[in-house]
């Protein structure tokens, strides 16, 4: 049940039709596992917080620096140096107590996915490589967990939203990243955001939105973006979405999967 102060907390979602005090209080009772404390994972955790997401897994390993805050917004001066965990789940004590935050120190592996991932009811990814993208698809697939990931560039960025372990309305099985990225762009095509830069609030939008998509997935209101990549631009100041479909030669859910765990990760994340 809610408390009164909780009540009063909510009070503008509960008003909400789509919400009301049946969702306020699935939304009390969700486990969201956040992956990157950094530029996405920042307004992402920040937002399913004041929601009132009961439980909020975040994994992370790296330390804050000063050269995040001009995007990381979760963490404040005072932070840097310490463990990017550690500053969320102050932060997020800080703006909801009502909120548990528990806090996996350590980089996602092939060894450590599943048990992670399988302890929560859906993944938000908000990591910045390709290995970690594919491990987290992977487990995610394995574990019949829902997916929303984001990603983003200097001035844009995209959106999507994986539930590969179910089918559609025509019985295909539903795409997952591998679908839509078969393989990761060759080494040195894609810069790192230390090299190419980034505005900010560019993953300020694209963090709110999966926040938005991931609250929608637990309440199974709206419009889902299986199948859907919505981009933005953030220089043109345009939204678009394209649509994409299950590859049946895609090696985690084809017609003939390769994949049916996570050794194949194993060797690259030595």
């Amino acid at each position: 049940m809610l408390t009164d102060e909780e009540i009063a907390r909510y009070r503008r979602q509960l008003v909400l039709k789509e919400i009301g005090g049946e969702g306020q209080q699935r939304l009390k009772s969700a486990r969201v596992l956040v992956i990157g404390a950094g530029g996405l994972g920042s307004p992402l955790i920040l937002y399913l917080a004041a929601a009132g997401v009961g439980q909020i897994g975040v994994v992370d390993d790296d330390h804050v620096s000063l050269d995040n805050l001009q995007r990381q917004v979760l963490h404040g001066t005072e932070f840097v140096g310490e463990p990017k965990t550690r500053s969320a789940a102050a932060t997020v004590l800080n703006l909801n107590p009502h909120v548990e935050v528990q806090l996996f120190t350590t980089r996602l592996v092939a060894e450590n996915a599943l048990s992670i991932i399988g302890a929560f009811d859906i993944v938000a990814d908000g990591s910045d490589n390709f290995a970690t993208r594919y491990l987290v698809n992977d487990a995610c697939y394995i574990a019949k967990r829902p997916l929303v990931t984001a990603a983003v560039g200097p001035f844009d960025g995209q959106l999507t939203t994986f539930r590969a372990f179910e089918t559609d309305t025509d019985g295909q099985p539903c795409p997952n990243y591998r679908c839509l990225f078969p393989a990761p762009p060759p080494d040195g095509t894609v810069p790192a955001c230390s090299e190419a830069g980034i505005l900010g609030a560019v993953a300020g939008v694209l963090g709110c939105l999966q926040a938005v998509e991931v609250i929608k997935e637990l309440l199974g209101i709206g419009e889902s973006l299986v199948g859907r990549l919505m981009l933005y631009d953030g220089l043109q100041a345009r939204f678009s979405t394209v649509r994409y479909a299950w590859d049946p030669e895609n090696p985690v859910n084809g017609k003939n999967p390769r994949f049916r765990d996570l050794s194949h990760h194993i060797a690259s994340d030595a």
